[in-house]
């Protein structure tokens, strides 16, 4: 008799720029049943952003309440503004049997491995170092100090490479996504 596959909880992390966004939303677009976790962030609605699609966004008073009810799974500041994995949604659906995926950076994972040792950690490695950089600098959405700044935090990102379950290189869109798939027990 087969073992019963149970639904975990999957944490893909890895470098700024290095294409997490990219990778979950072709996964999404080919495996729609897979449940992303929304954050929260006090961080203001870029253009053609909604609240509750990619992101619920919060006042810092409604942040703060958040954090001191212990309603994060895990929580974290960026760039002046905080996100954070709302704890509830992701343990409903845990619970129902589903799979979900959170992608969130280095220091969130850390606090996930701690509250959720269970959790399968998945780093999002770049097929070289040149290759980040000139994703980074290729955005030419931010000013040249930002970049600096997002390339001194990815080298002290991709240290913690150990820290995690498994690495998948970021070579091809479709074929990392099918290989996260495949980890999460999504076929």
């Amino acid at each position: 008799m087969a073992a019963e596959v149970r639904p975990r909880l999957t944490v893909l992390s890895g470098p700024s720029g290095v294409g997490k966004s990219t990778v979950v939303a072709h996964m999404r677009k080919v495996h729609p049943e897979v449940w992303l976790s929304v954050s929260a962030t006090t961080r203001k609605p870029r253009p053609g952003e909604r609240h509750g699609v990619q992101y619920f966004f919060v006042t810092d008073e409604e942040f703060d309440k958040l954090v001191a009810n212990g309603e994060l799974l895990e929580w974290a500041e960026f760039a002046g503004n905080r996100y954070g994995t709302p704890r509830r949604a992701v343990l409903e659906h845990l619970e129902a049997g589903e799979s979900v995926l959170l992608e969130i950076d280095l220091q969130g994972a850390r606090l996930v491995r701690e509250s959720m040792p269970e959790a399968q950690l998945v780093f999002l490695a770049p097929p070289s170092w040149d290759e980040l950089v000139r994703r980074l600098t290729g955005r030419g959405t931010e000013a040249p100090e930002v970049i600096e700044r997002r390339l001194g935090a990815a080298k002290i990102e991709l240290a913690a490479e150990s820290e995690f379950d498994t690495t998948l290189v970021n070579t091809s869109v479709e074929d990392v996504a099918r290989e996260l798939l495949a980890l999460m027990q999504v076929v």
